[in-house]
């Protein structure tokens, strides 16, 4: 069995710049107490999307458990679109409700469905029979649980909160469970 742990990242401040976002000084706190959480399981490996606010949130885990961070382009957020939505909540409704429909120079939820679930695929093979923490962000974590479990749909990604954390285990590349992790 392979555990993988699905972290969205902790409350960042806003910036057009994708990659370089850190996060808020509230993100910040709320990574701290979701990764001592986190430490208590057993974690081999620590990987993240190149995204700052990713990685600033798994970067607690790592200090605590004095191991590198490993950085996979394939658990970067998906590009919703060239520059900024004027109505975010239209854009991503759209995206959402046509899997293969993408708004100019974004990704549809088909194409970053399928870069997440190769990037997954590629953490069961490497890292089989250990427990994987992964920096990630909500929409790239809910259509990856979404190819594995229908259940995890755009309803759950509007639930997910900053941080968040889910533990996936897998029978090689079946799912076998999914746990919600809890921090206080």
């Amino acid at each position: 069995m392979t555990t993988i742990y699905l972290v969205r990242h902790a409350h960042s401040t806003y910036t057009p710049e994708e990659r370089s976002r850190p996060l808020s000084q509230k993100g910040t706190q709320e990574a701290n107490k979701a990764c001592k959480s986190l430490a208590g399981f057993p974690i081999d490996v620590i990987l993240s999307s190149p995204y700052q606010r990713a990685v600033e949130t798994v970067q607690p885990l790592a200090a605590s458990l004095q191991k590198e961070i490993r950085i996979v382009e394939g658990f970067k957020e998906r590009k919703l679109m060239e520059g900024g939505a004027e109505n975010f909540d239209e854009a991503i409704r759209r995206v959402w409700s046509d899997e293969t429909f993408s708004h100019p120079g974004g990704e549809s939820n088909e194409g970053a469905r399928r870069r997440g679930v190769q990037a997954i695929n590629e953490v069961l093979y490497q890292y089989e029979g250990q427990h994987v923490a992964i920096g990630t962000h909500g929409n790239i974590m809910a259509l990856v649980m979404g190819a594995f479990d229908s259940r995890y749909d755009f309803r759950f990604w509007k639930k997910l909160q900053m941080p968040d954390i889910y533990a996936l285990t897998f029978n090689k590349s079946t799912l076998e469970d999914v746990t919600h992790i809890t921090y206080e």
